[in-house]
């Protein structure tokens, strides 16, 4: 692969395919809409981004966006690009310009998604990835093996401090091993996020205490770079063992400097992601996305679940979750934690263990754990005993006649 970058797309246009793949590549790199006596042979040679293969995959009558070129029929195609390295250095936010920038709006394209990404090692060097992964999250949460039973603190936003501190008690006393604000709580009045981080932490280090293992909560400390930093100090001066962000809102700058920052593990949420990926003509496909993250310094990635609440499918999920536990490059893994969440039981957990064929994630579940009958306590022990099954190949139904948690579970999660 050498010093150049290459991107994958899936093309749709009403021009001829060559001629379409050359106007992005020339969009992207030297060239512009004319022809100008500057890009000389020597320097589009030199800088110049090249189509390193296109193939035609299927024609059709009528395009899948509206404002481009109108033809007869519109052409996709599988398209390879690179471009030197040199155009722009190992850095982040120009890969971001180069790979997704103005080539979506070209009016060649009546449909453009990024399938691939691969880079060259001069990326590794410049950005650490994740600086404690699935091995440095596995030590801190006290968990060596099977999946971290995971939870969200609901109602999303509206619960006091001392509400939000009654509902960690439950899950910490039920022995769960990882909480999560949710995406949108934040620094509000009601819920300020010192007072909370504290409060909430006081419960967790004096279950700690009385139990020798110390549950993982994952504060959203999202905001402008001062503020992250800031918070994330308190959390750490509070004991606490993880921070989250949401990435669509806090940018690459933002989590990059904050991986230079922390000292925590970083969890990381994609709110927002349906806007990048919905469509199947326009957009990313999750393997390239979650690549540029991890390098910034993501160790825990969101991917939705299985028989989830939107709109992805299973086969898409997993797909996002190999993705994640596949090495950024072969010379740099850099590690990151899957997080399935959305609408999850312990009814996935052998269909999700199956599919990626190990139980390095996060596994969250609200009402799946908050709605057991028993209680909390109770739900935290029905789910780990659906990971217990499915890791063991034993059927549900068997496993629940050795624990009553996951016999009352049953007849619940649906």
């Amino acid at each position: 692969m050498g010093n150049r970058i290459y991107a994958t797309y899936w093309l749709e246009t009403g021009d001829d395919p060559k001629r379409a793949a050359e106007a992005i590549a020339g969009e992207q790199s030297s060239g512009t809409f004319v022809a100008l006596p500057t890009e000389t042979a020597e320097l589009k040679e030199r800088s110049g981004a090249r189509v390193e293969n296109i193939e035609v995959l299927e024609t059709v009558s009528s395009p899948s966006l509206p404002g481009g070129m109108k033809g007869d029929r519109y052409h996709r195609c599988r398209l390879t690009i690179s471009w030197p390295l040199e155009n722009l250095g190992p850095s982040l936010p120009n890969l971001m310009s180069t790979i997704a920038g103005n080539l979506f709006e070209l009016k060649q394209v009546s449909g453009l998604r990024l399938l691939d990404l691969q880079l060259p090692h001069e990326f590794a060097q410049a950005y650490p990835g994740p600086a404690f992964g699935i091995e440095g999250t596995r030590k801190l949460a006290g968990i060596s093996e099977g999946p971290l039973i995971g939870t969200i603190i609901k109602p999303s936003v509206g619960l006091s401090i001392e509400e939000t501190a009654r509902q960690v008690k439950l899950l910490v006393d039920g022995g769960i091993d990882f909480i999560k604000d949710d995406e949108l709580q934040g620094d509000g009045g009601y819920c300020p996020f010192d007072d909370r981080v504290s409060v909430v932490m006081q419960v967790v280090n004096e279950a700690a205490q009385r139990t020798g293992r110390k549950a993982m909560v994952a504060f959203n400390l999202t905001g402008d770079l001062d503020q992250m930093k800031r918070r994330h100090d308190h959390v750490l001066a509070e004991g606490g063992t993880c921070v989250m962000v949401c990435l669509n809102s806090v940018g690459i700058i933002g989590l990059h400097e904050l991986r230079k920052h922390s000292q925590l593990p970083i969890h990381a949420h994609r709110a927002g992601w349906g806007y990048l990926t919905r469509s199947p003509a326009l957009g990313w496909e999750y393997a390239p996305w979650q690549k540029i993250w991890r390098l910034a310094g993501a160790d825990h990635l969101h991917v939705n679940g299985l028989r989830n609440k939107f709109s992805e499918s299973d086969e898409s999920v997993i797909a996002a979750a190999r993705s994640v536990l596949a090495p950024v490059m072969p010379e740099a893994p850099m590690t990151a934690m899957p997080v399935f969440s959305s609408g999850q039981t312990g009814l996935q957990a052998a269909d999700t263990f199956a599919a990626l064929g190990c139980a390095d994630l996060i596994h969250t579940v609200g009402g799946g754990i908050f709605g057991h009958p028993g209680g909390v306590g109770a739900g935290v022990e029905a789910l780990r005993e659906a990971w217990a099954a499915a890791m063991s190949g034993t059927p549900l139904g068997q496993q629940a006649e050795r624990s009553a948690a996951l016999g009352q579970a049953l007849e619940f999660w649906k």
